[in-house]
């Protein structure tokens, strides 16, 4: 009679160096973003803002009252 041999495969388990990589690549990402969006430099222009309001005159010719 011959011997029976009984081999089973078990595949290898990593130790979940792809999803790190990954998430670093995310952090990184994430990091440059809010750097950009809320940390980057305004420019050389001092961040002036001029808003000009149509009909705004007029509206306070009228409210004011001379005494």
């Amino acid at each position: 009679m011959a011997d029976q041999i009984n081999t089973t495969n078990t595949p290898e388990k990593s130790g979940g160096n792809g999803i790190a990589f990954v998430v670093g690549i995310l952090v990184v990402v994430v990091g440059i973003l809010a750097y950009v969006i809320y940390g980057g430099s305004s420019g050389s222009d001092g961040g002036d803002i001029n808003v000009t309001v149509e009909g705004a005159a007029d509206a306070v010719e009228g409210a004011v009252t001379p005494e």
